[in-house]
């Protein structure tokens, strides 16, 4: 968990194929010559769950942003919706807000000089996966925000939190997504003590972190979340099947669309277990 990924490079498959090579070589390996075919003999038995809910025009969003709408593309010209039968093909237009779904939160959502969507590197979009399970403490506390205490007893059972990761938390918020969006949407929530979103960033060297919330925290002034973006870091929001994966030992891919100085984009996440 400690080590860094080898070198990646734009494609997909490349990228995955280069964490089968973190996850199956010991410390000295990643100096020697690996194919990709062996690379991909690895990764290709490994287990993927998908950390992304799907998403659609009822779905839960901010009430400030409003709801998604999906409508047919049509010709400009005529204003004809395309179909198969007359022209061989379909086409689907999306009007939505950056923030919708499962979504990346870039550094410039709150920060005017922060980097944009398409400035975060490749190179971070995969990295190890560690996962912070709150629920154990929901029961006696619903709305608990982890603690740097937390952080500390999770370490006494998996080791220290390594440098270069991804920190998710788990609260199983996700489960009522499809099933009961008012409780999905409920305030407060679960989430992150702004204490603990900077101990993760600067005592343990994290590059990224994620919720199953659409809010990193429910403090009035979203103290851990302006802290976060606005010292470079970027999240994932909206996350789902987190209690699939385990503490440590897994691999994170997320990736999303490249619009041009984008200040939110819906982002496909999985882990790869080990």
């Amino acid at each position: 968990m400690d080590r860094k990924p080898a070198a990646l490079v734009t494609s997909a498959l490349s990228v995955l194929l280069s964490a089968a090579f973190i996850v199956g070589a010991p410390a000295g390996a990643l100096a020697q010559a690996r194919s990709l075919a062996e690379a991909y003999q690895i990764i290709a038995t490994k287990e993927f769950v998908d950390l992304t809910h799907s998403f659609s025009p009822l779905t839960p969003v901010w009430k400030g942003f409003g709801q998604a709408t999906f409508s047919a593309a049509a010709d400009p010209a005529t204003g004809r919706p395309y179909t198969i039968d007359r022209d061989g093909f379909r086409a689907q237009f999306f009007a939505m807000v950056g923030q919708y779904g499962t979504h990346i939160d870039p550094p410039a959502h709150f920060d005017p000089a922060g980097a944009t969507v398409d400035e975060i590197p490749v190179k971070q979009m995969i990295l190890p996966l560690v996962v912070f399970d709150l629920t154990p403490m929901l029961k006696s506390d619903p709305n608990h925000l982890l603690t740097v205490d937390d952080i500390k007893a999770w370490e006494r059972m998996h080791g220290r939190v390594p440098a270069g990761c991804f920190a998710a938390l788990r609260t199983d918020m996700y489960k009522d997504w499809d099933k009961n969006p008012r409780r999905f949407e409920r305030y407060p929530f679960p989430a992150w003590s702004p204490a603990a979103i900077r101990f993760l960033y600067e005592q343990r060297g994290i590059v990224a972190n994620g919720h199953e919330s659409m809010d990193t925290d429910p403090t009035p002034g979203l103290e851990s979340e302006t802290w976060l973006l606005k010292h470079g870091h970027w999240q994932i929001e909206v996350m789902a099947n987190l209690d699939k994966v385990p503490a440590t030992g897994a691999l994170i891919v997320v990736s999303w669309p490249k619009p041009q100085h984008g200040l939110g984009f819906p982002a496909r996440a999985f882990a790869i277990l080990p």
